[in-house]
């Protein structure tokens, strides 16, 4: 399959070319006839599938076809739940629409809201948009929805972890009726369908990977360690394996800078990135990071599905995350568009539980390894065994996401949004017995 088979128009065909991809990808083959139909879509991919040119193509291809929009008039709606992942979707705007006379502009909170004022106001063909900043820039007249002719809810699971569900219900309220509706997310959890009950109409349903399933070119490794040794073994694997990129992913907004700060101090450059930073300075660390001034890049989950960074080898996670489903979209920033990717866990005994709960999501238990000198005072308990999955809908599936929404939403602002061997140790210094790993590598 290529991509003029896909019936995409010269100019974007031209552009695809320039950005060097020769085939689509599987979520591309399915979505991009589906959108040119004008059929509303409900889609389930993994962040790195493609997911965004998957719509992007489509839309730019049928907006090119009619009149452009008049000022203070917005004809497609492009609504990320962050900050990072509206600046990525409209870089991938301009990259596939240059060819096209077309129109788009991006707003989201922590930066001046007169520049997008400004640009609002000459008419916008595509307006790519945090659901905050858009409802400030609508309570203030500078937003008009009349004249919607598509809108892309992107990353809807995640909207929904943070606690956006009301501005989309009062966003969608002031929509016209008649519309094109397009629906990503990585997962059909219980909670989005439902929530597609209420938005799409006979939807063409388009899945390309399993539920919560890893990507399978990351091989993943637990590393046991302490939780006051965390810091020493991540300046250890970052010298002795020569990383010269890694992002770091830490639990809260605090340990991601005072890690910063500690590789800062052992001599590696490091940045973090949260959101409590301001835009400028998220916006730097990120740029430094993706040119290589900046070696670790240590992230919250808040930035995990923001990210989009090619070719980034390994991710490591210094925390686990108190939703599983969290670490299938770490992982994911590695391992992206078919390259391999490594991603390495740092666990101590009191997370055993989250270990759990990610290995059940993935069913599959991760290989744990240990780091020379630092092998662990407290062990991690074995694995738990593997349960079948529960069906969707069922009633933990829900409180999870409850626990993630209110774990999310107090920190929301307005606007924004391993040393591995070859083989495994099974004694400890000092000839005490350990306990075997159980599992596999994963691919």
């Amino acid at each position: 399959m290529t991509f003029d088979q896909l019936g995409l128009a010269a100019p974007l065909l031209r552009a695809v070319q320039e950005k060097g991809y020769a085939e689509p990808s599987p979520i591309q083959v399915e979505a991009i006839p589906a959108v040119l139909s004008g059929r509303d879509v409900m889609a389930a991919a993994q962040t790195g599938t493609g997911k965004t040119a998957g719509f992007v193509l489509p839309i730019l291809q049928l907006l090119s076809a009619t009149a452009p929009a008049h000022p203070h008039r917005i004809r497609a709606l492009i609504i990320t739940p962050t900050r990072e992942l509206a600046a990525q979707v409209q870089e991938s705007v301009f990259t596939y629409g240059k060819h096209l006379p077309l129109k788009s502009v991006v707003v989201f909170g922590g930066v001046k809201i007169n520049p997008q004022i400004a640009a609002l106001r000459k008419g916008v063909d595509i307006l790519v948009a945090t659901p905050g900043r858009l409802l400030d820039l609508y309570q203030q007249g500078e937003v008009r929805f009349n004249e919607i002719e598509i809108l892309v809810l992107d990353e809807a699971d995640r909207m929904l972890d943070m606690g956006f569900i009301h501005d989309i219900r009062r966003i969608l309220k002031l929509l016209p009726a008649q519309r094109q509706n397009l629906l990503f997310s990585a997962t059909f959890a219980n909670e989005i369908r439902q929530l597609t009950k209420t938005i799409l109409h006979d939807p063409v349903e388009v899945e390309v990977s399993p539920p919560n399933a890893t990507a399978e070119r990351v091989e993943q490794w637990v590393h046991p360690v302490d939780k006051k040794s965390k810091a020493a073994v991540l300046q250890q694997l970052v010298k002795e394996k020569d990383w010269q990129q890694v992002l770091v992913f830490s639990r809260t907004k605090h340990g991601a800078n005072k890690l910063a700060q500690q590789l800062e101090k052992a001599g590696i450059n490091a940045a973090a990135i949260h959101g409590n930073k301001s835009q400028a300075a998220r916006t730097k660390a990120l740029a430094g990071f993706k040119a290589g001034k900046i070696r670790v890049l240590v992230a919250t989950d808040i930035a995990a599905r923001g990210l989009d960074i090619a070719q980034l080898p390994q991710v490591v996670n210094f925390d686990l995350p108190n939703v599983p489903e969290d670490y299938v979209h770490r992982i994911g920033r590695t391992g992206r568009a078919g390259a391999a990717g490594r991603a390495y866990s740092l666990v101590s005994a009191d997370e055993i539980k989250q270990l759990n709960d990610i290995q059940q999501v993935i069913q599959r238990h991760l290989t744990r390894e240990y780091v020379d000198g630092f092998e662990p005072d407290h062990e991690v308990p074995p694995n738990a065994p593997l349960r079948k999955p529960r069906a969707p809908g069922e009633a933990g599936h829900r409180q999870h996401h409850k626990a993630a929404a209110d774990r999310q939403h107090s920190s929301r602002g307005r606007g924004s949004d391993g040393h591995n061997r070859p083989q495994q140790r099974n004694r400890r210094p000092g000839n005490r017995a350990r306990r075997p790993a159980q599992g596999g590598n994963t691919r």
